[in-house]
């Protein structure tokens, strides 16, 4: 039997490219959507569900809807996630709030709704796209961005202690610059040459996913550029 795998935001960007990998690995793919028309790339080959990441009780819809068509959930990948510019001198609160809704509290419904799933099958994984920015704070970048993803990096660790016991395992992967629309337009990002292609990344999710409860990595750091500290 297949493993299910629920992947957040799996319709463009890094998350298609998650998508496409692990549907070429032999994983059955239920994608959580704001837009569902999102879900025809994949020529009928991943269930689509509605996903709001602002919604507390599209959450818990999709976990349901997931395990009721499927049978099992045995992966989430948390990729969905937005980038505001918020520091001390540039951004507001309401910025400030979007990114914790989005990178924070969505993957933390996410997985209360699937722990229970991911318990029961002994094998399952959590993968959190969190950033370079969960590892250290670089000049030059968004301050709330970088909050969100060390709480999620914090996130993943309380993951690893809930459900180690079951089997499950998490990993926050960490990359750096990655050749999405969501750095596009940003000042100062790492130059285009230099990004990470979003494949390569999802070959990242792949490999994770794929080992065994005795390889378990709480954290993969992927860097474009070379720093000191990570």
């Amino acid at each position: 039997m297949k493993k299910v795998v629920m992947v957040s935001g799996g319709g463009r960007g890094l998350g298609a490219a998650i998508t496409h990998k692990l549907l070429d690995d032999g994983w059955t793919v239920s994608l959580g959507l704001r837009d569902l028309s999102q879900a025809d790339a994949f020529s009928g080959l991943v269930s689509a569900h509605p996903f709001d990441a602002t919604d507390p009780v599209s959450a818990t819809n999709w976990a349901d809807a997931t395990h009721a068509q499927h049978g099992q959930i045995d992966a989430l990948v948390n990729n969905a996630g937005i980038l505001r510019m918020v520091d001390f001198e540039q951004g507001d609160e309401d910025d400030l709030d979007d990114l914790w809704s989005i990178n924070v509290k969505a993957p933390f419904r996410l997985i209360k709704a699937t722990l229970p799933h991911l318990k029961a099958g002994g094998h399952g994984r959590v993968v959190n796209i969190a950033s370079t920015d969960a590892k250290r704070y670089r000049a030059g970048t968004s301050v709330g961005y970088a909050m969100t993803k060390h709480a999620l990096l914090a996130m993943t660790q309380a993951v690893r202690q809930a459900a180690w016991d079951d089997g499950v395992r998490a990993t926050a992967l960490c990359p750096g610059a990655i050749d999405t629309d969501l750095i596009a337009d940003l000042p100062s990002v790492t130059p285009k040459a230099d990004r990470m292609t979003p494949e390569t990344v999802a070959g990242l999710v792949a490999m994770l996913l794929a080992l065994p409860n005795q390889a378990s990595v709480p954290e993969l750091v992927a860097n474009t550029r070379l720093e000191s500290l990570i």
